[in-house]
């Protein structure tokens, strides 16, 4: 769905299309959407960072309308992170702010890690750190984030039984990590969501996403254990969600961040739909 008031657009960057929407004007501001939706995700928050900000959302590589390669390699956090780098620049951009909620914040914290001159103010959302997660798995963090495990699995099986029903299995993700009802969606980003999760390469594409997070991205982080996000950093959660049930969320980032905050959203996992404008109220307190 367009994001009202922005320009559409894709670029040809680190090897693979980059579909965004760009809009407002000011310092430069990268939003990054996560599993299972798309750039829509910021229909109802965009606009309104736009009125202080040059704001940028792409799709994430594997999703919506942004290229879909069959490498699972190509799915690292890392690369995901080139994409983003190599779009701002392509923009004009060196350096710019950004927030990443679920796969979008785990692109940004590794992006953090990555090219630390580039990124200017980082807000990570609804997420503890991928390292943590599944290094040191609780049960009943296993029994919520159960896809972690069920996407990763190597071959079609798994892209064959989702793509069986698409819309049955994608809406038991949007319902299932806490305080959200499908009536809580907006109809229009809803739709969106749905023309993108019903494409078979997006399907493909999203599993290979949480493949490469146990084939590489967990080792990569292994690897970075000591290294700290050098950044003002914001770490916003949903105060009912699966993350707040389970774990001190802004303790699990402590000791990754030079410089953090944090503070909660009403809602589950999927706070922006659900509470977009608590939403924009946190962001532009922070970025602003």
């Amino acid at each position: 769905m367009p994001i009202l008031g922005f320009r559409h657009d894709t670029a040809q960057v680190n090897g693979t299309r980059m579909a965004y929407s760009i809009g407002g004007a000011g310092p430069p501001l990268l939003l990054l959407h996560g599993f299972p939706q798309t750039r829509a995700l910021w229909a109802r928050v965009a606009p309104a960072l736009a009125q202080t900000h040059t704001v940028v959302c792409p799709d994430l590589r594997g999703y919506g309308d942004s290229g879909k390669p069959r490498d699972v390699a190509a799915y690292s956090f890392r690369e995901m992170a080139r994409d983003q780098v190599a779009l701002m620049s392509h923009l004009g951009h060196d350096s710019f702010a950004v927030a990443g909620h679920d796969r979008g914040g785990r692109v940004a914290h590794r992006l953090a890690l990555d090219a630390p001159d580039a990124v200017t103010r980082l807000c990570l959302m609804d997420i503890v750190p991928t390292h943590t997660l599944l290094t040191e798995l609780r049960m009943d963090v296993a029994q919520s984030y159960y896809h972690w495990f069920f996407l990763a699995q190597p071959g079609a099986l798994i892209e064959d039984m989702i793509a069986a029903d698409p819309d049955a299995y994608f809406h038991s993700c949007l319902t299932g990590w806490g305080a959200a009802a499908l009536e809580d969606f907006d109809p229009d980003q809803l739709a969106a969501y749905r023309a993108s999760w019903r494409n078979r390469d997006t399907i493909r594409g999203m599993c290979n996403d949480y493949r490469a997070a146990i084939a590489h991205d967990v080792h990569h982080d292994a690897a970075d254990l000591g290294a700290r996000i050098a950044c003002p950093t914001l770490i916003l959660y949903g105060r009912n969600g699966a993350m707040a049930r389970h774990y001190d969320v802004p303790a699990t980032w402590a000791a990754k961040c030079a410089d953090m905050q944090a503070g909660t959203v009403p809602g589950g996992h999927f706070f922006i739909d659900t509470a977009p404008e608590p939403t924009i109220t946190a962001l532009r307190k922070f970025f602003d």
